[in-house]
């Protein structure tokens, strides 16, 4: 769903498409994703018998791979305050599993 979200927002903002467009293009890729995350979650819940677990993992792997496909699929690094942002959603995300 990341990967889906980052070339719709490429292609809506860098190769000047129409909105309506480039979402209903995308449309049915979100709808498989969202599948795909709405069974992870139910499996998650099931096997771990804790939602925060689930929860945790689904954001941890937000914060680990949004940045990666940002940069690699449209090229760009971080402004200094994205990076301050970033650096402390890590320590709040490390405060939330360890304290």
């Amino acid at each position: 769903m990341i990967y889906i979200e980052i070339i719709a927002a490429k292609k809506y903002a860098l190769a000047a498409e129409p909105f309506v467009q480039v979402g209903l293009k995308i449309f049915l890729w979100m709808i498989v994703a969202s599948g795909f995350i709405v069974a992870g979650y139910m499996l998650g819940l099931k096997a771990f018998k804790n939602i925060w677990i689930v929860t945790v993992t689904s954001i941890t792997t937000i914060l680990i791979a949004e940045p990666i496909l940002n940069y690699f699929v449209i090229g760009q690094l971080p402004t200094r305050g994205a990076a301050f942002g970033f650096f402390f959603g890590v320590l709040g995300l490390l405060a939330a599993l360890f304290l």
